[in-house]
């Protein structure tokens, strides 16, 4: 079975009102066929453009629950991610945010520098800004491409799907068309002609007509295919998006699915996938902020995987935990690998060996196989692994408060306040938010000046009042408290 280049997904992700949607409303109506843009009747959730005779598919909502699921689960939703900044402001909050899932992800990326054709845009001032939040550009000293765009007029819009197509030929992203049908449910629905549907992408294999489609303990059989403009199809290839109607229950956002040939083996395997969720959800680890180590388990006797799994459940991490999604007597199979990789996971071979053709794909599609022939050597490797696995979170630290007295001046940005020392240190550049009424977060910002005594200083650590001049949105007002704070990895 060859695995042959498949069309790359794509995540285009960033601030609210950055552009996000502008630029993929652009790319559908320019790249998705003539012929064929009358025929769209509804917004789904992902489509297909085509750009210099080559497929690319874009989530249009990669920021929903699908994509947090999936990063849970550590599966990908998309292969490269577009970050979206634009020049009239560049980086802001929620840019970071989707920066640190694109990186917890490990997805390559380009940034898409949107809204060019604005009276107040200001590309090299949208570069600085990236650069100041480490994301080093082509030209200034790193190796992220990037491509100035508007949404209005398309330009840039060729260049940046130029570099989308150059970082998937990078990738190198591949599929098995003969392998067994496998991907993820990005969204699900509900209404009374179709009953329960959703929108799947398909990752490997090829789904065809006939057999049942199984999503966690939902199923559903493959009556008929619907593509993302809403029309019939025979058959859908890797990386297609497409609508499946009739499912037993509304499958889950970011579930992983599979195919099955008859309706026994759906309601077998959909009944094993609700006992296993049972007994996630009895363990608590469903909560959000949760990291899973999926674990495929092969063994030389049926007694020792028992004894693993008994071993592995005392793994434990407050952040994470293993879940073993299939295991099985005997040497490690291509099977295994496909199972394996499908959820971005691992193998663990206690006492056993690994099939040649298994060891080729595994080492094609980095799916890491881990032999042991001892029981806690292997515990003590699982929890190495898992804590590797679990990203950083960012934990506030105080370092000081200071209470507005009064707002002098204020504008789009800015705000010029007189104020007074209440705790600790409050020094230029950093971060702030403010406090109103009964300790309600009304706004962040950052310091961009500080005075004592009618002179700049970069530091206020001492009692008595002081000028500082904060970027924020939000006008301030009297006895609103400004607290000042790092963000720290933990």
């Amino acid at each position: 079975m060859a695995r042959t280049a498949r069309p790359p997904i794509i995540a285009v992700m960033g601030h609210i009102d950055h552009g996000k949607s502008s630029l993929l409303d652009y790319i559908r109506k320019a790249n998705v066929c003539a012929s064929e843009a009358g025929g769209i009747t509804q917004h789904v959730s992902a489509y297909v453009a085509e750009h210099a005779g080559r497929r690319v598919t874009f989530l249009d909502t990669p920021g929903h629950e699908a994509f947090q699921a999936l990063r849970a689960r550590g599966a990908r939703s998309a292969d490269i991610a577009i970050l979206v900044v634009a020049a009239d402001e560049g980086v802001m909050p929620q840019t970071l945010d989707a920066l640190a899932s694109i990186k917890e992800a490990r997805i390559p990326y380009i940034v898409a520098i949107t809204k060019i054709d604005k009276n107040n845009a200001d590309i090299e001032r949208a570069k600085t800004s990236l650069l100041e939040h480490e994301v080093f550009l082509e030209g200034l000293g790193g190796d992220i491409a990037y491509a100035p765009v508007s949404s209005k007029t398309g330009e840039g819009v060729d260049e940046l799907l130029d570099l989308v197509l150059l970082a998937a030929d990078l990738a190198d992203i591949a599929a098995d068309p003969e392998a067994g049908t496998t991907g993820f449910v990005l969204e699900s629905t509900q209404d009374q002609k179709r009953g329960s549907s959703a929108t799947l992408v398909v990752r490997d294999g090829t789904l065809h007509l006939g057999g049942f489609v199984v999503a966690g303990d939902a199923y559903a059989p493959v009556r008929f295919i619907e593509d993302f403009l809403g029309k019939r199809i025979e058959q859908a290839d890797p990386s297609e998006p497409v609508r499946i109607s009739g499912f037993s229950k509304l499958p889950a956002a970011g579930s992983l699915f599979s195919v099955v040939a008859t309706k026994k083996e759906a309601e077998a395997l959909a009944r094993e996938h609700a006992t296993e969720h049972a007994k996630v959800a009895e363990r608590g680890i469903m909560a959000e902020g949760i990291t899973e180590l999926p674990i495929v388990i092969k063994a030389d006797a049926a007694g020792s995987v028992d004894a693993i799994v008994h071993e592995l459940a005392k793994v434990t991490h407050e952040r994470g935990v293993v879940s073993v999604i299939a295991s099985g007597v005997g040497s490690v199979s291509e099977s295994d690998v496909k199972v394996a990789h499908a959820a971005s996971g691992i193998i663990i071979a206690f006492n056993v060996g690994t099939d040649l053709i298994a060891r080729d794909l595994a080492d094609r599609d980095g799916v890491p196989i881990h032999t042991f022939s001892i029981i806690y050597e292997l515990s003590e490797k699982v929890a190495e692994l898992l804590s590797e696995r679990i990203p950083s979170i960012d934990v506030e630290q105080e370092l000081g408060r200071a209470k507005v007295l009064k707002p002098f001046s204020s504008s789009a940005k800015k705000q010029v306040l007189g104020a007074r020392y209440i705790s600790g240190t409050l020094a230029l550049g950093a971060r702030v938010k403010v406090l109103r009424g009964g300790g309600e977060e009304v706004a962040r910002g950052s310091i961009t000046n500080l005075q004592q005594a009618r002179a700049d200083v970069n530091v206020i650590k001492t009692e008595g009042d002081f000028g500082i001049e904060i970027e924020c949105r939000t006008p301030l007002a009297y006895g609103d408290e400004l607290v000042a704070f790092t963000v720290e990895k933990a």
